[in-house]
């Protein structure tokens, strides 16, 4: 019999780890402010030692609401070193509540040089909950980290019995277990009784093949998202720059259009420095550098949601001055 794959798993908190008052505490259970450690977590479903030689990390254990940028830089600094300290490891989990998991898997997705396969995996419903999904989300993203097949696919997401890109995948139900979808494209496999099956893979630049490091860095500049809503003036814009935004992401109408106010204050925006993304409110769908983006300076944010494309632009700001590379950076990742 082969030997089990040796698997790190990261704690940060969230539902995945999070006790409530009594098994049928599905919705008020952040309120007790119980959440297991990684290696309390792994303890509690024993299913986790048939599928793999688990190394357990103790990092956080925080509601992911507190999880930011300079926590990302934290975690992927502590993959870095948790790859060069611990020998043979065949993969990463890293434990994360749902509601900004899409957004550490993509700045990882981005800044991250290993080779292993790094998996996010969190929960619908907490550990102690009748019917929980952390046991089974948990195991299956320990089988898709020890899979070969994961290999140069980017950070991943699993939940669900789902494998999705970083890049991809977005969080679209608030309880139902089916939440975490990747809208235009679709998952890249799935996690079955037999075994690890991935269908597709994603093209778009990842890691580690990206030219992003955040070596020394502590934070990174600062990119307000901007909601367009019917009848919008310019007061989010303005107060955007005021505090300081180095950029503004406009998640807009679809397919990528803005208030006449918002308008003319992303345009002054642009004209004073700030770098401006045109994104969608919409969820799925382009975002093209159409003539009317490229005549202003202003990038578009492709297929990436608001969320996702703060983060690009957080990193392109930290990495050069020039719009030329920001656009192209728009297109490659």
């Amino acid at each position: 019999m082969s030997a089990l794959p040796r698997i790190a798993v990261i704690g940060t908190g969230g539902t995945i780890s999070s006790l409530g008052a009594d098994s049928l505490d599905v919705l008020d259970y952040t309120d007790t402010n119980l959440r297991l450690e990684a290696d309390e977590l792994v303890a509690r479903f024993p299913e986790c030692a048939a599928v793999a030689d688990v190394v357990a990390i103790r990092h956080a254990a925080v509601p992911s609401t507190a999880i930011g940028p300079r926590e990302w830089i934290a975690l992927a600094e502590l993959i870095h070193a948790t790859v060069e300290r611990e020998p043979g490891l065949a993969g990463l989990v890293l434990t994360h509540g749902t509601a900004t998991l899409e957004e550490t898997a993509y700045f990882l997705n981005l800044v991250l040089k290993v080779e292993q396969p790094i998996v996010l995996v969190g929960a619908q419903r907490p550990a102690s909950a009748l019917g929980t999904d952390a046991g089974m989300n948990l195991v299956g993203a320990l089988r898709t980290a020890g899979s070969a097949a994961a290999r140069g696919k980017g950070v991943l997401v699993t939940l669900n019995d789902e494998i999705h890109a970083a890049r991809e995948v977005t969080k679209t139900s608030t309880y139902r277990l089916q939440t975490f979808r990747s809208p235009d494209f679709g998952a890249l496999g799935h996690v079955d009784g037999d075994g690890v099956f991935f269908y597709r893979a994603p093209l778009r630049r990842h890691a580690p093949e990206t030219e992003f490091a955040i070596t020394g860095r502590q934070d990174l500049p600062r990119v307000d998202i901007v909601l367009s809503c019917a009848g919008n003036d310019a007061w989010a814009i303005e107060a955007a720059v005021a505090a300081g935004a180095r950029g503004i992401v406009s998640a807009g109408f679809a397919p990528g259009m803005v208030t006449p106010a918002e308008r003319a204050a992303l345009e002054a925006a642009r004209r004073n420095g700030i770098a401006v993304v045109q994104s969608s409110r919409a969820g799925s769908g382009r975002v093209a550098p159409r003539r009317y983006l490229q005549r202003n300076a202003l990038l578009g944010a492709d297929s990436l949601t608001p969320q996702k494309a703060r983060i690009l632009l957080m990193l392109a700001l930290a990495h050069t001055d020039d719009p030329a590379e920001w656009a192209r950076m728009f297109g490659e990742y």
